[in-house]
């Protein structure tokens, strides 16, 4: 090979080179970080110098039989967390995340205070009513009349109010749960709380960070990539 031969070869092997640092390379790495990052909610825990399991989602030990007690922790039937792992890439870099607004807490733990609204107790309810099997009790069906001067955020104030009531009159022909039903119980107790505040501790489940084994794949691929364009 003659010199004019060997710098073409250098100069087309350094074009593939920059070709796979500035392009290829980010969008290989960030589709493996998001597969690893993934298969965290998948195996329960984050995998980093081995799998550190994340503490067990309290339903999964509530006896409930419905779906929605049995999915994995940090998993449900939309699984929004999980797909909501993502990853944009740019000129010799790319940026994996995950722009659900409760994800830092969960991947990193924490405490939060969350206002009880009549909208939180409905859906206590109905969660209730769900995990225990109760059937909801039907209303007198019964309007009662509303002035026609009445302002629509009037009206919408009156209709949670009488929801909110109605709530508590159901509540106080329940008999108590005891411990047949964790689960249940919890959404009662949620339901009736007169706690306008709740104090929260949420455990760390942490599904993306730095990970021993997702840095080794990542320079194996880049070092067979480069092999590759080297012996091509």
């Amino acid at each position: 090979m003659d010199l004019n031969n060997l710098e073409n070869l250098i100069k087309s092997k350094r074009r593939q080179l920059e070709t796979l640092m500035r392009r290829k390379l980010p969008v290989t790495v960030g589709r493996m970080a998001k597969d690893h990052f993934q298969e965290n909610f998948r195996q329960g825990g984050f995998v980093n110098g081995g799998l550190h399991p994340w503490p067990k989602a309290k339903r999964l030990s509530s006896g409930g039989t419905d779906a929605a007690s049995n999915y994995g922790t940090l998993l449900s039937g939309r699984k929004h967390l999980f797909k909501s792992v993502s990853y944009t890439p740019s000129d010799y870099r790319v940026r994996v995340f995950n722009e659900v607004v409760y994800a830092p807490v969960h991947n990193w733990g924490g405490e939060i205070d969350v206002t009880v609204t009549d909208r939180m107790r409905r859906f206590a309810w109905a969660k209730f009513y769900k995990a225990s099997g109760k059937r909801k009790k039907a209303g007198t069906g019964q309007k009662k009349r509303v002035k026609r001067r009445a302002k629509p955020k009037e009206l919408n104030r009156r209709a949670s109010e009488r929801r909110a009531e109605t709530c508590f009159r159901q509540a106080r022909t329940q008999p108590p749960l005891g411990n047949a039903n964790p689960q249940a119980q919890f959404w009662r107790n949620m339901a009736l709380t007169k706690k306008k505040k709740l104090h929260i501790r949420i455990p760390q489940r942490q599904f993306m960070g730095e990970s021993e084994e997702l840095n080794r794949c990542i320079q194996e691929k880049v070092d067979q990539e480069i092999t590759n364009i080297l012996n091509s």
